[in-house]
């Protein structure tokens, strides 16, 4: 049975959302995203060319929009009066693409998200029109905040952007995911498929991930990987795991019928 993803309203068939930075080159870029089969591929408007730079290549050669839903992000941005600069000029060279992601980070050392800037840029940008996703800490609270501004999906790092750490405090997750009415999506610290299965196995709508493909030893085969991972907890999920125990209080075999000697 189809397992589909809705975000903004429209449908997608992947739960898994890649980044298109860090890669050599955007050959190994386009084959990543291939063997990943996502549908929504996030791009740094300051870092990544897509128009800006008349003349260089573009990454949109590569991962045309008829082809991949683009999701513009504000990476590197620490203001944001930056971030919505940013995410402006974006709709501008996307012929008024709506769809972006919002990230206003506190610090160059952790990159962990300014809350404070991050809820103010939410505001403006959902009153400017845009349909805003928006990476934040794991706090319950700010991100029912955040959900209650109009953001369309709300994406709570598992642990510092680039870090690979995995998921630190799955609790905060479940309270977030438990109180949402919007998509919530795992976003940064992911570093292998197992923690990409573990997001999905404890409710979460989908997974964000670039470095911990594209800082692979195998970037396209950490790709498919990851597309295993996240299929595999969702299905879990769905499934419905057996409840915990400190032991098992009945045999799985029966007991009774046995033949006595």
């Amino acid at each position: 049975m189809t397992d589909t993803f809705t975000l903004a309203g429209k449908t997608y068939s992947s739960r898994l959302l890649v980044g298109t930075g860090k890669y050599k080159d955007f050959e190994q870029t386009k084959a990543a995203i291939d063997a990943s089969g996502a549908d929504i591929v996030t791009v740094a408007i300051r870092r990544t060319n897509i128009g800006q730079n008349a003349g260089e290549p573009s990454l949109l050669d590569y991962l045309p929009p008829s082809e991949y839903t683009l999701l513009p992000n504000t990476a590197g941005c620490y203001t944001g009066e930056d971030a919505v600069r940013t995410l402006r000029l974006a709709r501008e060279l996307l012929d008024g693409h709506d769809l972006v992601k919002l990230e206003v980070l506190g610090d160059s050392h952790t990159l962990f998200p300014n809350m404070p800037e991050t809820l103010k840029a939410a505001e403006t940008l959902v009153k400017d029109g845009f349909k805003v996703m928006v990476y934040c800490t794991d706090d319950p609270i700010q991100a029912r905040m955040l959900e209650d501004i109009g953001c369309v999906a709300v994406m709570p790092l598992a642990s510092l952007i680039g870090s690979g750490m995995g998921i630190l405090n799955p609790w905060n997750l479940r309270l977030i995911i438990d109180q949402a009415r919007v998509p919530i999506i795992v976003d940064a610290g992911v570093g292998t498929a197992s923690d990409a299965a573990i997001a999905m196995e404890l409710g979460c709508d989908g997974v964000l991930m670039n470095t911990a493909i594209a800082a692979a030893q195998d970037p396209v085969l950490m790709a498919s990987a990851m597309k295993k991972g996240v299929e595999a907890g969702r299905e879990a999920y769905r499934a419905g795991r057996m409840p915990r125990k400190l032991y098992s209080a009945s045999p799985s075999s029966p007991t009774t019928g046995l033949i006595q000697s």
